[in-house]
């Protein structure tokens, strides 16, 4: 059995409950079910299979159980401890009160972009595989770095801070 995080979009305490979407995971047969924090991310235990495999079969368990479904993006634990241990921002010298964050994507995008991409205080720093190392300072214009990556990668993302990521490897 190998051990996996699955990141869902746009889950809150007001729209899953952490235990019923532990259940939703349990019912689809994976194993050592855990949520980490109230914000959709949830660590469990399956027979290795393919990313897609699993993520649907985590869909399809949240349709069944929750009566609704989250974009569902899935990693191995093992390969968010080695995204952690190679700390790709260290190369960009951000100011200390930045905010590091990573969005994990499905596919690597087709398509290169000229990185970084900055909108007001937000900027997209660097694509590695199919995941994007963004940062910001926050600011009154609240969360504009959401803004930055729905343009530019669209909606079938999901975003979570360094912090969360850490506490979701451990």
């Amino acid at each position: 059995m190998r051990r996996y995080a699955a990141f869902l979009r746009a889950v809150s305490p007001m729209n899953a409950k952490m235990p019923e979407l532990k259940k939703a995971f349990e019912a689809a047969g994976f194993e050592d079910v855990k949520t980490v924090l109230a914000s959709g991310n949830v660590v469990f235990s399956a027979r290795a299979a393919s990313i897609a495999s699993i993520q649907q079969k985590a869909e399809a368990a949240m349709e069944k159980r929750l009566g609704k479904s989250f974009l569902t993006i899935v990693r191995p634990v093992g390969a968010l401890r080695e995204l952690l241990a190679s700390d790709p921002y260290e190369a960009f010298g951000l100011p200390r009160n930045a905010k590091r964050v990573v969005t994990f994507l499905r596919e690597k995008p087709s398509t290169n972009l000229d990185l970084p991409i900055e909108m007001d205080g937000a900027t997209i720093l660097l694509m590695k595989g199919s995941e994007i190392y963004s940062a910001y300072v926050p600011s009154p214009k609240g969360a504009v770095f959401m803004t930055l990556i729905e343009k530019t990668f669209g909606k079938a993302v999901t975003t979570r801070t360094w912090e969360t990521v850490t506490k979701v490897a451990r």
